[in-house]
């Protein structure tokens, strides 16, 4: 029975406070108007892989950059008009390494489509300090780096590389090398 007189007392409550309130009029239902979303054209596929060969295509294997500095086995690279200053910096670690790739186990046309794409995911996330580990060539034919001769040639070409420079001890030593990308 207690239940029964609370409800009454809140029934009656709620009455007295909404007693003076004037109900809201509803209208009709309006039918939603939807915007049609405009679909995307569709991107050949076609387009797609040719997009990529050409930029694949666009770097050679036998390029010799005119302004690369080697140091017996060491790799180290800055692009003309930037300062020797960025180089220095590139090689004592003052950019953090952003992203990396490692192209063991791959073959050279591989690793060429593999460097070229990853530039390009690179700049559209506006990455500026990469690492790629080449490897030392232990597995090789000749036990020589082949991938590091070819990767110095790849990045000399792409308008996007400021500099490279062998990685520090701890980040892969002369099996790797890092890569400071130009700003957007």
């Amino acid at each position: 029975m207690a239940k029964n007189e609370n409800d009454k007392d809140e029934i009656n409550l709620f009455r007295e406070a909404v007693k003076g309130a004037t109900p809201l009029q509803i209208s009709p239902k309006k039918k939603e108007h939807k915007v049609p979303q405009k679909k995307p054209k569709p991107v050949p596929l076609n387009f797609i892989r040719d997009e990529k060969q050409a930029l694949i295509d666009s770097i050679s294997d036998h390029y010799e950059p005119l302004h690369d500095i080697e140091n017996g086995d060491e790799l180290f690279y800055i692009r003309q008009g930037h300062s020797p200053d960025v180089l220095k910096k590139l090689r004592k670690g003052y950019w953090v390494v952003q992203k990396s790739i490692d192209l063991h186990g791959m073959i050279s046309d591989e690793a060429k489509a593999y460097v070229v794409q990853f530039i390009v995911e690179c700049k559209k996330n506006n990455i500026r300090c990469i690492r790629i580990v080449h490897g030392k060539g232990y597995n090789s034919k000749n036990k020589e780096p082949i991938l590091k001769n070819k990767l110095k040639h790849w990045l000399a070409q792409k308008e996007e590389v400021i500099a490279y420079a062998q990685a520090r001890a701890h980040d892969g030593g002369s099996g790797a090398v890092i890569v400071l990308l130009t700003a957007h």
